[in-house]
């Protein structure tokens, strides 16, 4: 019976989501860290649904998979842009690296979903030396 339950996309599936898991605990984490918006839990659930999506285009060999990827690139960037926030006196905007820590963890979901797992795994890593990079105005706040 369980023979019958998981096969070789299941368990492609459960190697996906956990490397999901481990991306979205490394670069929340590091957004958490930093008290940033948008730590563990949303990051591991951007690069898990994304990664679902590509890889549910991919096996369901239904049309081309290219369209779904698209949509999760603008579905993605409206979330993004909703976590921008402007302040009240019109002179700072915040929130900016976080929306786009958010875009580039629905890439490395897609990455996963697609069976790029090496180019997942380094992009997740260049995602936290990035964020841990000095800035040239120190004054600057960064989110």
């Amino acid at each position: 019976m369980i023979y019958s339950l998981i096969g070789p996309n299941e368990i492609r599936f459960m190697i996906d989501l956990a490397l999901s898991l481990i991306c979205g605990i490394l670069i929340g984490a590091e957004r958490e860290l930093k008290n940033k918006p948008a730590g563990i839990s949303t990051q591991t659930l951007v690069i898990s649904g994304a990664m679902l999506f590509a890889f549910l285009s991919q096996t369901l060999n239904v049309g081309d998979p290219t369209r779904i990827a698209a949509q999760i690139v603008s579905g993605i960037g409206f979330l993004g842009a909703g976590i921008i926030l402007k302040s009240d006196s019109g002179d700072r905007v915040t929130n900016v690296t976080t929306a786009a820590s958010i875009w580039f963890s629905a890439a490395i979901g897609m990455s996963l979903g697609f069976d790029y797992y090496f180019i997942a795994i380094v992009a997740s890593l260049f995602t936290i030396v990035v964020s841990r990079l000095p800035h040239i105005r120190p004054n600057r706040d960064e989110t």
